[in-house]
């Protein structure tokens, strides 16, 4: 067969994909079914400390429209901002006390997200930003006058207070228990509800420490290495595996960090929720005889600080800690410890 006599098969253009704009009602439909069960599933992932920190969010919002008629998946700029005002203005925590800004902002985004993820809203980009503005002016005025909200900053707990408090826990399950958890809450620089999550299995150990799997984290799970310590009354990995020792940890699935019997002090299955982890902090310091109250974030601020009094870049301590690498946050805990050692007056009076 010539050249000239073979088929020319027909050249067939694909049809181009149909635009978002020109999808069905059926189309959009399925589409928007699959974005809620995305959200949801998102949502549901999340640590239940956070979960129930946005029903509490959602919940005060749902108040706010109560009291003031806004429709409650009204959320919008103008919204929020009344949110922030009427907020301002509610009883805080403890009697006597007003509402503190730090609560006020968590209240935005948790109302923002939970309009979002759990009532299909979908709030236009950047709808928060004229709240927190408002947040910020009234925060201004109340340090002109001298009023103060809130707890304000954990103080740091820092390697001297180890060392008393690594020698005020008795020689039992309770405190051989709280030294570990203490020492090991500041060597990973954890927040509370990391720690609460551990498992057995997320202590590594290895010939130079252990490798410890913060893998349920809100803002960023990592794995962070916690080198044995050069004082053993105070080193991380031997307290660690003190504990594990005493407690009869050999189930890897199980809880790190576990309750103990009220009465008896045996082991208990369960593990210890995050609050209990700020509260064994707490206790361990007034054990110790120290005139600070610390808190569960103390011993993150404190690896922080005592790391950067040790001349670490921020970026080493960024990592251990989890902190974003340009962190505002710890920046502010950096900037302590800075104001002395990069200061104007040095070699000028």
């Amino acid at each position: 067969m010539s050249d000239s006599q073979k088929t020319v098969e027909p050249v067939v253009i694909p049809a181009a994909p149909a635009r978002p704009a020109e999808y069905d009602t059926a189309t959009r439909a399925v589409l928007d079914h699959i974005d809620r069960q995305a959200v949801r599933t998102v949502a549901d992932g999340r640590p239940s400390s956070t979960r129930r920190s946005y029903a509490q969010d959602w919940a005060s919002w749902t108040k706010f429209c109560a009291d003031s008629g806004v429709p409650v998946l009204a959320v919008t700029p103008g919204t929020l901002v009344m949110f922030v005002e009427w907020l301002w203005t509610q009883p805080g925590g403890k009697k006597g006390t007003c509402t503190a800004p730090s609560t006020i902002d968590r209240r935005i985004s948790g109302t923002v997200v939970s309009a979002r993820a759990e009532h299909g809203v979908r709030p236009e980009d950047g709808v928060a930003r004229l709240a927190r503005n408002r947040l910020k002016q009234l925060v201004k005025e109340m340090e002109a006058t001298g009023e103060t909200r809130g707890r304000g900053q954990a103080p740091p707990l820092l390697v001297d207070h180890l060392v008393r408090i690594s020698a005020a826990c008795p020689d039992n399950l309770t405190g051989i228990r709280d030294r570990a958890m203490v020492l090991m809450h500041f060597a990973v620089a954890g927040r509370e509800h990391e720690l609460a999550f551990n498992r057995v299995r997320d202590y590594a150990e290895t010939p130079d420490g252990i490798q410890a799997d913060l893998r349920v984290s809100k803002v960023r799970p990592r794995v962070v290495p916690v080198p044995y310590g050069s004082r053993p009354s105070i080193c991380p990995v031997r307290a660690w595996q003190a504990w594990k020792e005493a407690a009869g940890l050999t189930d890897p699935d199980g809880y790190a960090w576990r309750r103990l019997h009220n009465r008896w002090h045996t082991v208990l299955e369960g593990g210890l929720q995050p609050e209990a982890i700020g509260d064994v902090v707490t206790r361990a310091g007034e054990r110790a005889g120290i005139d600070i109250r610390f808190t569960g974030h103390s011993p993150r601020r404190g690896l922080a600080t005592s790391s950067r009094l040790k001349g670490h870049d921020q970026i080493v301590i960024a990592k251990q800690g989890g902190w974003a690498p340009h962190s505002k946050v710890l920046a502010g805990y950096l900037e302590v410890v800075d104001q002395w050692e990069d200061n104007a007056l040095l070699g000028v009076l």
